[in-house]
């Protein structure tokens, strides 16, 4: 009797058989490109960034002095740039703020009381702005906020102008229109990263149980009570992600800044002009570690607060 002849395995056969007896080896294959990706271009670039803002700026030559230096990062205590330093800090602050407290509501509506067709207009509301250009809505905004624009003509048709004049004779914020003063700098934020801010916390609010908020209606807590020991606690995941977007994505950006408002400058804008234009490539990297600095502080604090437990 001869013996079997058994047909011969591909290739593919073959690299089946082999990942599954070494499902690891599988594993490795497909998280190496990431990891490559992660480790070289993205950690390598950081790493890159951090030892340059240890160099300096030789002020006869204007060259860049390859030796480590605190003498960098001692310039970022300058008045001027202290200065953008708190600007930019206590913008992402208000925008962070402003877009939890309007943004709350609205992921709350459409988490407990939104259904079929409101659901899905909710979604639609939410995420069309985010399908158009960037720089076209930053425009766009500049022209609604002119002195010239519809925010203008609709305060003087409704006899409100003098609001806004009050508004813009505020110190500190104030300008000659909401285009070219911080308040419009705020506003513009504000609408860019609003939706940043809403689907993060709609999706938390999703995954309190209604029972919960039922157990503690039938124990005598009022709706407040509810709110503040049940609802809140359970949705703070959602609200501190939302709040890490804006708040991170305000600290870096420079369009916004350079576009509307006045011309004081920003984080952002100081790494660009600063790389760009003035050629000091270790002030930039000192002015671009900050933020990241201050988004450690900032998760840290989240998690020692137990803001990330439910995650």
């Amino acid at each position: 009797m001869s013996p079997a002849v058994f047909p011969s395995r591909s290739v593919a056969s073959r690299l089946t058989t082999l990942f599954w007896r070494h499902p690891r080896l599988l594993l490795g294959l497909l998280l190496a490109p990431p990891l490559l990706w992660l480790g070289l271009v993205y950690l390598g670039a950081l790493a890159a960034l951090l030892l340059q803002s240890f160099y300096s700026i030789d002020d006869f030559s204007g060259l860049i002095v390859p030796e480590l230096t605190l003498k960098t990062y001692a310039q970022l205590f300058r008045p001027s740039n202290f200065d953008v330093i708190t600007r930019t800090l206590l913008m992402a602050l208000s925008v962070t703020v402003a877009s939890g407290v309007i943004a709350f509501p609205v992921a709350y509506y459409a988490a407990r009381f939104a259904r079929g067709r409101w659901k899905a207009a909710f979604y639609l509301g939410v995420m069309l702005p985010l399908w158009s250009s960037y720089l076209v809505k930053v425009y766009a905004w500049k022209l609604i906020l002119a002195k010239e624009g519809i925010v203008t003509w609709a305060a003087t048709a409704t006899h409100t102008d003098w609001l806004l004049d009050a508004a813009l004779s505020l110190p500190g914020i104030g300008g000659s229109s909401l285009s070219t003063s911080y308040i419009g700098t705020f506003l513009v934020f504000c609408y860019v990263w609003l939706p940043y801010m809403i689907l993060p916390m709609q999706a938390a609010l999703e995954r309190v149980p209604t029972s919960m908020l039922e157990a503690s209606a039938d124990l005598g807590a009022t709706a407040g009570q509810t709110f503040r020991t049940v609802t809140l606690p359970l949705a703070l995941p959602g609200i501190i992600a939302g709040s890490i977007f804006t708040f991170s994505l305000t600290l870096g950006d420079y369009i916004i800044p350079q576009i509307i408002g006045n011309s004081a400058s920003f984080i952002g804008m100081a790494v660009y002009q600063l790389q760009g234009t003035a050629g000091n490539v270790p002030l930039a990297a000192a002015f671009a570690v900050v933020p990241i600095l201050i988004m450690l502080v900032y998760l840290t604090l989240a998690r020692r607060a137990g803001a990330f437990d439910a995650l």
